[in-house]
């Protein structure tokens, strides 16, 4: 569907405009990650870049620009442009939602001023660090080229790689396998985990619309099913 969308919208400056501006969210919410994994997890002090404070209201406005030229491209043209501009909508409200929880880790980097240690959880937890900063390259990369496949692979992954590897984390917390954390330690490895997880799933809910129809964005691919053997005779 994504590729018709683009496809029906380029010719038009206004919904133009709002395809890039959610393109324009998307790199602000990787330089807002990017920046709080550095100071949450790779710096001992909770000064954190300026400039990043402030992108968080810049992702903001961008959501209300996208909406509006929406509204104003599908209440011009009519009801016929409606599906075209409540998949937009869709979409850049998961990407709003990334951003809040990039900033939601730049609070917890503020509230744990030293670097936060994963142990007994580094390995896994880098790991997941790692798969979601390509994520966001790749969820990029597959909008931008409505790349069907790509979303396909992203969607089919996420559970296993992401979505698993955080809940195994939270459960073990909870679960107090691991006594020797102090709760400090605890609550901020575990809050930290399930920011990871939540963003991942923003992320891989933004790629479904290049697959799926408007009524079924942030859920599976419904495929149809293969037709039965016919009996042998």
């Amino acid at each position: 569907m994504w590729k018709q969308i683009i496809n029906a919208w380029k010719s038009n400056s206004l919904l133009d405009q709002a395809w890039n501006e959610s393109f324009e969210m998307l790199e602000i919410d990787r330089q807002m990650f990017l920046e709080a994994v550095r100071v949450l997890r790779e710096s001992d002090d909770a000064a954190l870049n300026e400039d990043i404070r402030k992108l968080d209201k810049k992702v903001n406005k961008y959501e209300r620009e996208v909406r509006r030229k929406v509204m104003t491209h599908c209440t011009l043209q009519g009801a016929s442009e409606l599906p075209s501009g409540m998949v937009l909508i869709s979409v850049v409200i998961d990407i709003e939602r990334v951003g809040d929880y990039c900033k939601n880790i730049m609070q917890l980097a503020q509230s744990h001023p030293t670097r936060l240690a994963a142990s007994p959880f580094e390995a896994l937890l880098a790991d997941v660090e790692a798969e979601v900063k390509q994520r966001f390259d790749r969820t990029i990369e597959v909008l931008r080229k409505h790349d069907v496949e790509g979303a396909r692979e992203l969607m089919g992954t996420y559970r296993a790689e992401i979505g698993r590897n955080c809940d195994l984390v939270v459960s073990n917390i909870v679960e107090n396998k691991y006594p020797d954390l102090n709760p400090g330690e605890a609550a901020a490895l575990a809050l930290y985990a399930r920011y990871l997880k939540r963003i991942s799933a923003h992320l891989t809910n933004t790629v479904t619309s290049v697959v799926n129809p408007f009524h079924r964005i942030g859920f599976k691919e419904k495929r149809p099913k293969a037709p039965a053997p016919s009996p042998s005779s």
